[in-house]
């Protein structure tokens, strides 16, 4: 997916910029090309500023994404999801943030999981980023409870996995 649309943006790095945020944040355009949160329409102004460009690059995205049915069925379909990480200690569910030596390393989920299990704990969220969206993606697990020492020490014997931040 990522480079079907760096292709359609590859000679505009600012309209880059807004796609990427779009997918960040899982937002949508909607049919008459204005950025969606499901029905809650998000000013292009606002958009701009966060990640400053001029509000009428945003509109040409817009714009551009509109016309290409492909581009407009991936952005017509994203949706936003909730990530617990910044309020499950307050929920009173732990957090382990694992950062790879290589995001694109295949099975490291699997073994993360795998550890996690095996210490009897519970996953309620799993949130891989996405390598080619974040330039220091990391994998965001929550679970039930907390994380002992053990669970820690066994993730950071995982072959990929450079470092454990446990909160």
């Amino acid at each position: 997916m990522w480079s079907i649309i760096q292709e359609k943006f590859r000679n505009h790095p600012a309209q880059e910029k807004v796609v990427r945020l779009l997918l960040e944040r899982g937002f949508q355009i909607n049919a008459e090309g204005r950025v969606v949160s499901g029905s809650i329409e998000i000013p292009h102004t606002q958009i701009a500023q966060e990640i400053g460009v001029d509000r009428r690059v945003v509109d040409a995205t817009c714009e551009t994404i509109s016309k290409d049915a492909h581009l407009m069925a991936i952005f017509r379909n994203i949706r936003t999801m909730p990530l617990l990480r910044d309020v499950a200690p307050l929920l009173g569910l732990g957090v382990i943030i694992i950062t790879p030596d290589d995001a694109a390393r295949k099975g490291l989920l699997g073994s993360v999981a795998t550890a996690v299990a095996e210490h009897g704990i519970i996953i309620r969220q799993a949130v891989s980023d996405d390598p080619y969206l974040t330039e220091n993606p990391r994998l965001t697990i929550i679970t039930e409870g907390k994380v002992s020492g053990e669970l820690v020490n066994a993730l950071t014997r995982i072959e990929g996995v450079k470092s454990v931040t446990v909160y």
